[in-house]
């Protein structure tokens, strides 16, 4: 079995396990629950299947975001990394990827039994598949780095949430919308594509010891989460410019990421 998986992805195997289980714990338990609480069980009960999975994806995607950025703060400045971009390794990234392993195999599942768009799918199934691959290992020191794209991912799940407790147009949701915006900025465009022209200078450096299928799988992957990023800012930009000009107070849809995305984005409905 250990020839067949990446060669540090055995010895994490269990961590992966535990983390698909308990996401799907917390769509199934938690996030119900939650949601009872915000909105009310009549209100709840009176949901279609579309919006209880939106709820269920919003809890379990900010769970995920607070659980992963100190852990991936915490595997920054490790040297082994450092000291190799493109081969090192750590145990302790091995549990920060498949703890986000675990996560982005269930948002992949969530994502095609309750389809919601290509952008989701292609989001979830990209992140997983570079995140496993990571054990090899190959680029972990990025890993980290991309995580962090989830610094906004709390903010657009508050504000997907005010919006469904009638909270549209309000001073809160004016500030964590405006919170949510720097952060999107922040981390997953200035930051996000910085670190990407770094990735693309250690794959070009080892671009002879990688398979045509390899090098492009990865050059493309990165280009297509960064292109979500892009597309999903400028959603963003248009949903809170109808939220704020006074003109229009219904609640209207907010670009969903997650995630990760990312590699993780919005959520359904939805995280580097």
């Amino acid at each position: 079995m250990s020839a067949i998986l990446p060669l540090h992805l055995l010895d994490h195997l269990h961590t992966l396990f535990i983390s698909t289980v308990g996401f799907s714990a917390i769509h199934h338990l938690v996030a119900p629950e939650f949601a009872k609480f915000l909105i009310g069980k009549k209100a709840w009960d009176a949901l279609g299947t579309r919006e209880r999975v939106g709820w269920q994806s919003r809890v379990a995607s900010l769970v995920h975001a607070l659980l992963i950025l100190p852990l991936a703060a915490s595997c920054l400045h490790i040297s082994t990394l450092t000291a190799d971009r493109a081969f090192g390794w750590d145990p302790r990234v091995g549990t920060l990827f498949a703890l986000s392993s675990g996560y982005f195999l269930w948002d992949s599942v969530v994502s095609l039994v309750h389809y919601d768009g290509m952008g989701f799918v292609v989001h979830g199934f990209v992140c997983l598949v570079i995140y496993l691959n990571v054990f090899r290992p190959f680029l972990a020191y990025y890993g980290p780095r991309f995580l962090l794209w989830e610094l906004s991912t709390p903010f657009l799940n508050i504000h997907w949430m005010l919006d469904k407790t009638k909270q549209t147009g309000s001073p809160l949701q004016l500030v964590n919308g405006l919170i949510l915006m720097s952060t999107f900025a922040g981390a997953r465009l200035v930051y996000g594509f910085t670190i990407s022209y770094q990735f693309y200078q250690t794959l070009f450096e080892v671009r002879d010891g990688l398979t045509s299928a390899v090098f492009a799988g990865y050059a493309c992957g990165n280009v297509a989460l960064n292109g979500l990023n892009v597309y999903w800012f400028m959603m963003m930009i248009a949903a809170m410019r109808k939220r704020f000009d006074g003109k229009d107070t219904k609640t209207r849809p907010t670009p969903q990421h997650t995630s990760a995305d990312g590699p993780a984005p919005p959520r359904h409905k939805k995280r580097n």
